[in-house]
């Protein structure tokens, strides 16, 4: 993929790597308090419900480690590009914006304000790649066997508890939110836009 081709994934990107090093090298502090769903524990909302709407998405950003902040923007490159190549940049940022904010609402009301990262927006890719490609025959690449059998592994792996033996806490309903939001969406631009040959493609 050309850098020209998908500036939309490389901002992404981009902004996930700069709140990671002032989160990291830093302050820590001052990153999270206004990168955070919201910073009390109330389940209320406090911030958002007083017009800091951005809260819903921010959360996105934020990743507490080396492998964390890796794994995810390789995810979002390799998924994002491919969107983003077919589909126009803006269709990426809406799927990125929708799964997010849903994502990140489902996770803070069953366990609170202490999550971050793209995860829950990279199983919104994945599973919206994987159901265009069983349903749109417009959109011209379909998921292989191995990797969706690697993604859905490490879902269950995550799910399982395992890594909470090695002091792993994982934000499973992020996951699980952000990859039935991605397959429903990727279901309604099927139903409604599949017929179109998206900026030019045109499946071999």
């Amino acid at each position: 993929m050309k850098p020209e081709q998908i500036p939309a994934t490389l901002a992404l990107i981009a902004v996930s790597v700069v709140a990671y090093l002032l989160f990291t090298y830093w302050d820590r502090q001052a990153v999270a308090f206004y990168l955070l769903i919201s910073v009390f524990n109330d389940r209320g909302l406090p911030e958002i419900m007083s017009g800091e709407l951005w809260r819903l998405i921010t959360p996105i950003f934020l990743h507490f480690g080396i492998f964390h902040i890796v794994f995810n923007m390789l995810w979002v490159y390799m998924l994002g590009g491919v969107i983003e190549i077919r589909q126009g940049k803006w269709l990426l940022l809406l799927l990125v914006v929708v799964t997010a904010a849903v994502s990140n609402l489902i996770q803070y009301l069953v366990s609170g304000y202490s999550f971050g990262g793209m995860s829950g927006v990279v199983y919104a890719l994945f599973g919206y790649v994987w159901i265009q490609g069983l349903t749109n025959d417009a959109f011209g690449v379909q998921l292989q066997k191995q990797l969706i059998i690697m993604m859905l592994g490490w879902f269950f792996i995550c799910w399982s508890g395992i890594l909470e033996l090695f002091n792993l806490s994982i934000a499973n309903t992020a996951h699980t939110a952000g990859l039935i939001s991605g397959m429903i969406l990727s279901i309604l631009v099927t139903l409604f836009f599949g017929r179109w040959h998206w900026r030019g493609y045109r499946p071999g």
